[in-house]
């Protein structure tokens, strides 16, 4: 198994990849000829932050101590970070001391109720591990059975990357892949020292090649909403859209729920299923 130092994305590498994907042009600086290698170099980074090119090294080479935020915030500027990519910027180059190193394993009852509370469509609380903490029977209907899995394979990282079945259930498996990686490099960036996570991402660079390609890019991403598909061997594939919501007084536990358009298919395939789990 990797390292945790090495599983939590160090400073200098999510440097070197951010800086990989700025062009010259991207940020106005006039073209130079032919390059070796794609995106910015070194001295143009530090050129536009307004640092010493040594300096700019130092801290590629995770020998500079806790960078100030005026320079971590030049730096998201000049490498163009989106908020979660400059959120994960500050947590790698700044880690908060005293920081919990592992996330919450149990739901308030009260939240569990909420869920099983939700009647007519999708819903469940993960973790930014992607640990499935609590769902409703439309859930597990849709989604896995959630109920006859034992507990650390109610993971959906396990499940897109280690599953067999995984692209037929997902028809959007490359970007529920990508958004998955991207979720777990925003964990080890807050958590390093978290053991289940280090095991869970030592389990999945192990046993998935795909995993692997991913998690070199240094890829984050921050659930939040959007379209998702699922393919059911009863109702078919279901089109819908996900909102997340962070759980008040929970450490990283997000509660999302799928909806479907109002007299679409997937509407009709949700009661369907909704039928099914009632009988």
């Amino acid at each position: 198994m990797p390292e945790t130092r090495t599983i939590a994305s160090s400073l200098g590498g999510y440097l070197r990849t951010r800086r990989a994907l700025v062009s010259p042009a991207d940020v106005g600086l006039p073209p130079t000829g032919r390059r070796r290698v794609p995106g910015l170099r070194r001295e143009e980074v530090a050129e536009l932050v307004g640092l010493s090119t040594d300096y700019y090294v130092r801290l590629e080479q995770g020998r500079a101590d806790r960078p100030s935020a005026e320079v971590l915030d030049a730096l998201a500027r000049a490498l163009q970070l989106s908020a979660a990519e400059r959120a994960h910027l500050y947590d790698l180059a700044r880690p908060r001391r005293g920081a919990a190193s592992r996330t919450e394993a149990a739901v308030r009852p009260a939240l569990r109720q909420v869920v099983q509370a939700i009647p007519s469509t999708p819903a469940l609380i993960m973790n930014d591990r992607n640990d499935v903490l609590a769902w409703n029977p439309l859930a597990a209907a849709l989604i896995a059975d959630f109920p006859q899995l034992r507990p650390h394979e109610r993971n959906m990282a396990r499940r897109i990357f280690l599953d067999p079945d995984a692209r037929q259930v997902h028809p959007d498996w490359d970007e529920a892949a990508r958004s998955t990686v991207g979720m777990l490099r925003m964990a080890a960036g807050r958590r390093p020292n978290d053991p289940a996570l280090v095991r869970l991402i030592g389990e999945l660079s192990l046993g998935s090649p795909a995993f692997r390609t991913l998690w070199a890019t240094h890829y984050v991403h921050e659930k939040t909403h959007g379209p998702k598909r699922f393919r059911h061997p009863v109702v078919g594939e279901v089109a819908l859209r996900y909102e997340t919501f962070q759980a008040p007084g929970t450490a990283h536990q997000l509660l999302v729920v799928y909806t479907a358009a109002p007299g679409s298919p997937a509407e009709e395939a949700l009661t369907f299923l909704g039928m099914l789990t009632r009988a």
